[in-house]
């Protein structure tokens, strides 16, 4: 028998949370990001929960290949762009769009032979200070592109860096908007946050849609801005479960101690479960005690420290768990429960998509 922990690919809900980002901007075309191996999801496994979104959106050469060997006919997004020449020739091979946000780019697509012009995106910097030309410098690479007879159509691009917190996009939607408004193409601006928060079918929230939007985390169920909205507020399903089961059960008395340092001490007699999942599943090392896990559909919490292939729960909410009671780590549990994985990532100190994108290869993986 397998060892008792397996996640699983929620299909519709990543059909319904791509729903969501259409009706959050209901004039704008969709980018599914699928970066990361589709957030640790694989991009094989979301492929048909993803399918009906009007582009993907990535970042390296081989994921662009897998995407187009699955079936797909659609735009394919290069989200940083070309890393040396002769990523261009694919790029022509596969019919892939790809993001210019420095001056080598523009250097490598002049200096590209193709009978084809390629469609890119032209990045500003407008203050997230990652990729992109700065506001003063994005006028002046626009002339150098759309002079060149190796670019088709250009699209106007920036990435907002505080969607999701009390900045807002106001001032880089003005810094951005300042330097485009006269030029010709289409517009993409807004992430899962911005999405969510500020697009909308008229006025301001009209020009933050713009023409494409670019959902990432929102589509595999978490809330971009959590805690201030969790899963069920924005009305998004978790798109991955982790599941594992109890391999042992431990009754303690006042005083036991639990696991790797005595990190947790009982206060009182007890019983603890002992789950198949450590951090070499995935599962973050740096979980304290008190970290919520669903044991039977029923909410309880970690004890002591994680270990590489193993932690403890608290049975007290469950006293009739036994062995092989089921342990949902995050996703969905048994009798419509729910344990979205910002609650998990919250406790530990981290955000959600690090928990999907670290889910371990040893972990057999299934789609539903």
């Amino acid at each position: 028998m397998p060892r008792p922990i397996a996640a699983t690919i929620h299909t519709e809900a990543l059909a319904h949370n791509l729903r969501r980002a259409r009706q959050a901007a209901p004039q704008a075309r969709v980018w599914a990001v699928v970066k990361a191996n589709a957030y640790g999801h694989g991009i094989e496994r979301a492929y048909a929960g993803l399918a009906g979104a009007d582009g993907f959106a990535l970042l390296d050469l081989d994921e662009a290949r897998r995407v187009r060997e699955l079936g797909w006919r659609g735009p394919i997004l290069l989200l940083e762009g070309c890393f040396e020449p002769r990523d261009l020739e694919l790029c022509s091979r596969l019919d892939l769009w790809h993001v210019v946000h420095h001056e080598a780019q523009i250097d490598m697509l002049a200096a590209h032979k193709t009978h084809a012009p390629q469609r890119v995106f032209l990045k500003m910097n407008s203050g997230m200070n990652r990729l992109g030309f700065r506001p003063q410098h994005y006028r002046a690479a626009w002339q150098r592109l759309s002079g060149l007879t190796q670019v088709d159509e250009i699209t106007l691009m920036t990435h907002f860096a505080d969607a999701d917190g009390a900045g807002g996009v106001a001032a880089q939607l003005e810094a951005f908007e300042a330097v485009t408004r006269e030029l010709p193409g289409e517009r993409s601006l807004s992430n899962s946050a911005a999405t969510l928060r500020f697009a909308g079918a008229e006025g301001e929230g009209a020009r933050i849609a713009a023409d494409w939007v670019r959902p990432g985390i929102m589509v595999y169920g978490s809330a971009p801005d959590f805690p201030a909205h969790d899963v069920r507020g924005w009305d998004l399903q978790p798109a991955m479960t982790l599941a594992a089961k109890l391999i042992a059960i431990q009754p303690l008395q006042r005083g036991d101690r639990v696991g790797y340092g005595g990190g947790f001490t009982a206060e009182a007699a007890m019983r603890i479960g002992v789950v198949a999942c450590g951090y070499a599943d995935g599962y973050p090392r740096v979980a304290p005690t008190g970290t919520p896990v669903l044991v039977n559909g029923v909410r309880t919490r970690t004890v002591g420290r994680v270990s590489m292939d193993m932690i403890t729960v608290d049975l007290t909410p469950v006293p009739e768990a036994g062995l092989g009671a089921e342990v949902t780590l995050w996703g969905r549990g048994p009798n419509g429960s729910l344990l979205p994985i910002d609650e998990v990532a919250r406790s530990a100190g981290t955000v959600g998509y690090e928990l999907m994108c670290a889910l371990a290869p040893r972990v057999p993986v299934s789609v539903a």
